[in-house]
C-alpha cells in the first residue's frame, strides 16, 4: 500500500505539473504562430534570436524558486517552521531584487544585446523590440518561478497547474488581439507573453489567501550569505535553460553563415516545437522535485530509487511519443509555420524535426538525472551533467557536424550531444541513486 500510494502521488504531482507545462509551451507555440502569420519568416527569424534572453530570464526564475523550494521542503520534512518561513522571505526579497534587474537591462541595454544574439539589419528592429518589452516584464517572470515552486512544494500542484495554464490562455487570446486587430505586431506579442505570468500570479494567490499555508513572511534579518544556499539545489535548472540558449545561439550563427535567414526560420520552427518536449520534461523534473526533496530530507533510500525508476520510465515514454508524432507530423507542423510558403524553410524545418527530435530519447533521461541530484541535496552533479548538455559538449560536437554535413549537421547536433551526457548521466546514477 505504501508503494502504491507513493505511485499515485508520483502520478498526481507528475501529471499537474506536465498539464502546467504543456500549457505554458502553448503560448510559446501561438507566440511563434501569430508571429509568424503577421510578420513573416524575418519575424520569426527575430523571434528565435530573441529566445536565449528569455531563457536567461526564465532560468534565473527557475534556479531560484527550485533551489530555495528545495530547502522550504527539507525544512518542512524536518518540521523545522521558522526556517521555511525565512526561506520564503529570503527568496522573495532577492526574487524582487532580480526582477528590477531584468527591468533595467530591458530598458537600457536592449539593442545592443539584441545585436549580440545575432540580429543584422534586416530583424534588429524585431528583435529589439520583441526584448525590451520582455525584460520590462523581468519582476513578473521571477516572481511567477518563485511563487509556483513554493506553492507545489506546499501540496498545492493543482494551483500551480491552474496559475500557469490560466498565464497560457491569457497570452493564446492576446496574442491574437494585439497582433492582428491592434495591429501591434512583435510589440504586440511581447506585451501579451509580458503580461501572461501577472495573470498566473493572480490565481497562486488564491493560495497565498489560505491559513494553511507552510510559508509566510517574516521579520528576519536578510543576509546575503543565505543566497548560495538558497539557489544551489536549482543550479541545474537555471544551466538547463542557460544550455537551450547557447544551443540556439550557436545554431542560429551557424544557420546564418550556412542559410541565412532562411535557415534561422526554419530552426525557429524546429526550437519552438521542441520547447513543447522540453516543457514537457521540465514538468516532469518540477513534479517530482518535492517528492525527491521530502524522501532526500526524511532519509529514505529506498524511495528515492523508486522515483528515479518512476521518473526515468516516465521520461522514455513521453520521449517515444514525441519521435513519433514529429517524425509523421513533420510536414503539416512546418506548414502551419510557414506562411510564406517558402519551399527552402519547408525543406530544412521538415528534416531538423525528424532529426532534433531524436535527441528526446535522451534529453528526458539527462534532465530527470540532473534534477533529481540536484533535488537530493547532490547538486554538484545535476549541476555537471547540465553544464555538460548545454555548454560544454556542444561546440566540440556542433561545428566538426557543421562542417561535414552543412544544415543537417546543425539538426544531428541535439541528439548526439544529448547520447553523450547520458553515459554520464547513467554512470552517475548507478553510482549514487541506484547502488546507494
Amino acid at each position: 500500500m505504501h508503494k502504491q500510494g507513493a505511485l499515485r502521488e508520483f502520478g498526481h504531482y507528475a501529471a499537474m505539473n506536465i498539464l502546467g507545462m504543456i500549457g505554458i509551451s502553448c503560448y510559446i507555440l501561438a507566440d511563434t504562430f501569430f508571429v509568424a502569420q503577421g510578420t513573416g519568416s524575418l519575424g520569426l527569424a527575430a523571434l528565435n534570436i530573441a529566445i536565449p534572453a528569455y531563457n536567461l530570464m526564465n532560468g534565473i526564475g527557475l534556479m531560484l524558486g527550485v533551489g530555495a523550494a528545495t530547502q522550504y521542503m527539507i525544512a518542512r520534512a524536518q518540521n523545522d517552521r521558522r526556517q521555511a518561513d525565512s526561506v520564503f522571505t529570503h527568496t522573495a526579497a532577492l526574487g524582487l531584487l532580480l526582477g528590477l534587474l531584468f527591468l533595467l537591462g530591458g530598458l537600457c541595454f536592449a539593442k545592443p544585446l539584441a545585436g549580440l544574439l545575432g540580429a543584422d539589419a534586416q530583424t534588429l528592429g524585431m528583435t529589439t523590440t520583441y526584448l525590451r518589452m520582455l525584460w520590462c516584464f523581468g519582476p513578473f517572470f521571477v516572481m511567477n518561478n518563485v511563487l509556483l515552486a513554493f506553492t507545489r512544494n506546499d501540496g498545492a500542484p493543482t494551483v500551480a497547474m491552474c496559475g500557469m495554464i490560466a498565464g497560457s490562455l491569457f497570452n493564446i487570446v492576446f496574442d491574437y488581439i494585439f497582433i492582428f486587430p491592434c495591429g501591434l505586431g512583435m510589440f504586440g506579442a511581447a506585451l501579451a507573453t509580458g503580461f501572461s505570468p501577472f495573470v498566473s500570479i493572480l490565481v497562486l494567490l488564491t493560495h497565498l489567501r489560505r491559513p494553511s499555508r507552510g510559508f509566510h513572511l517574516v521579520k528576519t534579518p536578510l543576509r546575503v550569505s543565505r543566497v548560495p544556499s538558497l539557489c544551489a539545489p536549482g543550479l541545474s535548472s537555471l544551466i538547463g535553460e542557460i544550455a537551450s540558449g547557447v544551443v540556439l545561439l550557436l545554431f542560429n550563427l551557424v544557420l546564418l553563415r550556412l542559410s541565412g535567414n532562411t535557415g534561422v526560420a526554419a530552426y525557429g520552427v524546429v526550437a519552438n516545437l521542441a520547447l513543447v518536449g522540453i516543457a514537457v520534461f521540465t514538468g516532469l523534473c518540477t513534479g517530482i522535485q518535492p517528492l525527491v526533496s521530502r524522501s532526500s530530507g526524511l532519509g529514505d533510500r529506498e524511495q528515492l530509487r523508486r522515483l528515479f525508476r518512476w521518473g526515468i520510465c516516465t521520461a522514455l515514454g513521453i520521449a517515444a511519443v514525441l519521435c513519433v508524432s514529429v517524425f509523421l507530423g513533420a510536414e503539416p507542423l512546418t506548414a502551419v509555420f510557414n506562411s510564406e510558403h517558402d519551399p527552402q524553410l519547408a525543406t530544412y524545418a521538415e528534416s531538423g524535426l525528424r532529426i532534433y527530435f531524436t535527441g528526446f530519447l535522451f534529453a528526458g533521461v539527462n534532465m530527470v538525472t540532473a534534477a533529481f541530484f540536484s533535488a537530493s541535496d547532490r547538486t554538484a552533479q545535476g549541476f555537471v551533467l547540465s553544464l555538460l548538455r548545454g555548454v560544454i559538449a556542444v561546440p566540440p560536437i556542433l561545428f566538426p557536424l557543421a562542417w561535414a554535413l552543412g544544415v543537417d549537421g546543425v539538426w544531428l547536433t541535439f541528439p548526439m550531444v544529448e547520447l553523450v551526457t547520458a553515459v554520464a548521466a547513467l554512470v552517475w546514477a548507478r553510482k549514487y541513486i541506484i547502488e546507494n
